[in-house]
């Protein structure tokens, strides 16, 4: 074991030494660079970034004329950069120092991967369960449940199947409170991550394993879990060979919650009816009054270490996402058990807040990405809309949101893909620690929390 731990540490300081490299390599690239070629570039390369922002943010914030400038603008400004990249006859250096640039970022996430101390969620064996129930949306996905026969399925592996009533408003909480009182020995949910947090909810009250088959169409839950999303009959196989994970469970107003809870500009979308049916252009009518403060409510938040005032938005997970955007494709939060919530807060204001943030990303004075165990929102308002996995909800100021830490026995399929490893965050301080021979230290600041 010692032996393979050191040389992963060799592998990971050679990984450094070459980012760092590969770094100065692009410098020298931009430096070779004729009279002041290489400035030219970076300034090119800013100005665009920065312009494209705005122009998306003028594109967003306002309608008519406006909107139709700032789309044009976030589009022409990177076409203005390849054709001034060309006219300056620059191209060669500046593709060489972003090749080097793109080398540098992937040789460092690789040796932090190799340093990263954190493995997956535990998983430990467990007794089968005699009495599954398994509530069952037939609508969710598109109507996965039925494409997938996932009823005859979980029958005929001993499952009680509870087939929702879509046509009818359910509370799919109480069912499952009548199942453990009918003798459950397991909750079940095919569904949307709405669905699985109500149902979750009440396994965590009962001590009870919670089987989650992802039916739904993002499925982030599942994904997080490292279930197939693909094959969602996959998940059934648990109930015959299974393991648990002791996961933790977020809760927002006494309500059970699995992903993400949403404060501000995109729970105040969600509400309008017309957003289920046309998104796109409910999210594009509504913005510039969002944005510009003619309707919403402005947000306070205070968590553990920091208070954010007057964000637009404010989105908080049920622990840290890899990454700032939650809502991105491909997002993921490599744990569920480290007993804290991530919290992202948004104010953007102007063009210019755009921009800052298109170019320093979470250094962003307009963008806050921390954790907390526990998180106050607050408003002027005496009810505020909130959107709790994706459902949209009024709760009364001020909305508190916690973490209950393992709380919920998720019960998943000994053989399963895995949840993909997420890229750990690149501080290149941490590279340049480790390039000089202190693999201990950039072990410990790269597990240290955003703040």
């Amino acid at each position: 074991m010692t032996s393979t731990i050191s040389r992963a540490a060799g592998r990971a300081r050679l990984l450094a030494r070459l980012a760092l490299a590969c770094v100065l390599g692009a410098v020298a690239a931009l430096i070779a660079v004729s009279g002041p070629g290489g400035l030219l570039i970076l300034a090119i390369g800013l100005t665009g970034l920065a312009v494209t922002a705005a122009g998306a943010w003028w594109a967003l914030a306002y309608r008519g004329a406006v909107r139709v400038a700032g789309t044009l603008l976030a589009v022409a400004a990177p076409v203005t950069v390849v054709v001034l990249y060309a006219r300056a006859d620059v191209w060669p250096a500046a593709l060489a120092a972003i090749a080097l640039m793109g080398s540098a970022v992937a040789c460092a996430r690789s040796a932090l991967r190799l340093v990263r101390q954190r493995d997956g969620m535990p998983a430990v064996a467990c007794a089968l369960p005699e009495h599954p129930v398994l509530i069952m949306n037939p609508k969710s996905g598109g109507g996965k449940v039925g494409r997938f026969g996932l009823v005859e399925k979980a029958e005929a592996l001993g499952a009680r199947v509870v087939l929702l009533d879509t046509s009818v408003e359910t509370d799919v909480a109480d069912i499952a409170r009548r199942a453990v009182a009918g003798g459950a020995d397991l909750l079940g949910v095919a569904g949307g991550d709405g669905t699985q947090a109500q149902v979750a909810g009440v396994a965590a009250e009962h001590d009870l394993p919670f089987l989650v088959v992802p039916a739904g169409t993002r499925n982030h839950f599942a994904m997080d879990l490292g279930l197939d999303r693909e094959d969602p009959a996959r998940s059934l196989d648990a109930l015959t060979d299974g393991e648990e994970l002791r996961v933790d469970l977020g809760a927002v107003g006494g309500r059970a919650f699995v992903n993400t809870v949403s404060f501000g500009v995109y729970a105040e979308v969600v509400q309008r009816p017309e957003y289920r049916d046309t998104k796109a252009s409910t999210v594009l009518d509504a913005l510039p009054d969002l944005l510009l403060g003619y309707s919403g409510h402005q947000l306070d938040a205070v968590t553990d270490r920091a208070r954010l005032t007057s964000e637009q938005a404010l989105l908080v997970s049920n622990n840290p996402y890899a990454g700032p955007d939650p809502m991105a494709a491909g997002a993921r939060r490599p744990r569920l058990d480290l007993g804290t919530l991530g919290v992202v807060g948004v104010r953007v204001n102007n063009a210019a807040q755009a921009a800052e943030i298109a170019i320093l990303g979470t250094r962003a004075t307009s963008l806050h990405v921390l954790t907390s165990p526990q998180v106050t929102v607050d408003s002027d308002a005496d009810t505020i809309p909130v959107a709790v996995d994706g459902e949209a909800l009024h709760l009364p100021t001020p909305v508190t949101c916690d973490i209950r830490p393992r709380a919920l026995r998720v019960l998943v399929p000994t053989h399963r893909p895995g949840s993909r490893t997420a890229g750990p965050p690149l501080h290149w301080r941490v590279i340049v620690a480790l390039a000089l021979s202190r693999p201990e230290s950039a072990s410990t600041a790269e597990d240290r929390p955003a703040g």
